[in-house]
């Protein structure tokens, strides 16, 4: 019972890390910048 709880426990902390790494590794302070609207942006006057 304990190593079925122990296995599970270490399913979830990979499960966390790959999240982690897919959605904030390589990105300075975790958030990309926000941009302009799009109608703004290529808008000319």
């Amino acid at each position: 019972m304990g190593l079925i709880l122990l296995e599970a426990l270490l399913a979830l902390l990979v499960l966390v890390a790959i999240v982690w790494w897919t959605m904030f590794s390589g990105r300075q302070r975790g958030e990309l910048p926000p941009s302009e609207p799009e109608d703004k942006a290529g808008k000319k006057d």
